[in-house]
């Protein structure tokens, strides 16, 4: 097991805020005040002993759809309507600066995997030590290192990150006071935070996905709720973000296409003889009817992205 002092300097106890000390086993402050478990893959532990109730739900939560949720992306149609998201993605951090990155709500890892070479050093936190393990077996890389820790109380340094990412994790936090606070406080002056996220600012999208919370089993009201512009803009604000961009994609081809894990009929278009050029045609209309006027905050994902203003004070 390693934890490489690079990657420690970065961090803080989530109690105290003090520094940590990695001894070759666990992480500690330094007033030994407090101490956490570091697992055999080197993933520091942070929640074990330090998680909201909420945050408790959602490892929970994880714990027990992480698996559908990765077998879900790996289907033909979800592959292609992806890398059409994937595209818009990397069009809005084109110009992001990547030395020393943090995801928060990493999942899998999928913004560092993305990103790719450009990131120098990415540090990825998540609630779920079981998706955690396989973000660990996309990207063993020494540029990289994964921690379990509560999005709303963030084991990281102050004004450490030239760049922030979370993709498809704000939606499962209801404590988005604290959670964009937290993001502020870990980004350096000038630093930007990019999200990708469900967003439900259109009347339709809100009865359909009110409705489907309340048949599916594979989804929790509690643990999801998606994004509104005129909800989300003002907490980011009040963090002391500077909200830059918000685009939405993805219409009734998303809405068809893009929930095998809850529209279980879905999973069969994997069998579909052209289900790729089908689900890439059927995102290119989704794309026209987004850019419609008075439909361009009509889709069901938002790419965004806000900025530290660099007079902030560290």
């Amino acid at each position: 097991m390693n934890l490489n002092s690079q990657f420690v300097r970065m961090m803080r106890c989530p109690s105290s805020g003090s520094a940590l000390v990695f001894d070759g086993q666990g992480l500690s402050s330094c007033d030994g005040a407090n101490c956490y478990r570091v697992n055999a893959s080197g993933i520091p532990l942070f929640a074990e002993t330090l998680c909201t109730e909420d945050a408790k739900r959602q490892q929970a939560h994880f714990e027990k759809v992480h698996a559908q949720y990765l077998e879900n992306l790996g289907y033909p149609h979800t592959q292609e309507y992806m890398a059409h998201l994937d595209d818009a993605f990397h069009r809005v951090v084109s110009d992001a600066e990547l030395a020393v990155t943090a995801e928060i709500c990493c999942g899998s890892g999928e913004a560092f995997r993305l990103l790719g070479r450009r990131v120098g050093s990415g540090v990825g936190v998540d609630i779920s030590a079981s998706m955690l393990a396989v973000a660990r077996r996309y990207l063993d890389d020494e540029r990289y290192c994964f921690i379990q820790g509560d999005a709303t109380n963030l084991p990281l340094n102050d004004a450490t990150f030239d760049s922030v990412f979370i993709i498809g994790g704000i939606h499962h936090v209801n404590d988005r006071e604290r959670l964009f606070s937290e993001i502020y406080r870990v980004l350096k002056p000038g630093g930007r935070f990019y999200w990708r996220e469900p967003v439900s600012d259109f009347f339709l999208w809100r009865w359909l996905r009110a409705l489907i919370y309340w048949l599916s089993p594979a989804l929790d009201e509690k643990t999801e709720r998606p994004l509104l512009y005129e909800e989300t803009v003002p907490v980011l604000a009040r963090a002391g973000l500077e909200l830059k961009h918000w685009e939405t994609h993805g219409f009734l081809g998303y809405c068809l296409l893009m929930n095998s894990d809850v529209l279980v009929f879905n999973r069969l278009f994997r069998f579909l003889p052209g289900i790729r050029v089908l689900t890439r045609l059927m995102a290119k209309l989704d794309g026209w009817t987004v850019r419609i006027p008075g439909l361009r905050h009509a889709g069901l994902i938002v790419i965004g992205m806000a900025e530290k203003p660099k007079r902030a004070q560290s």
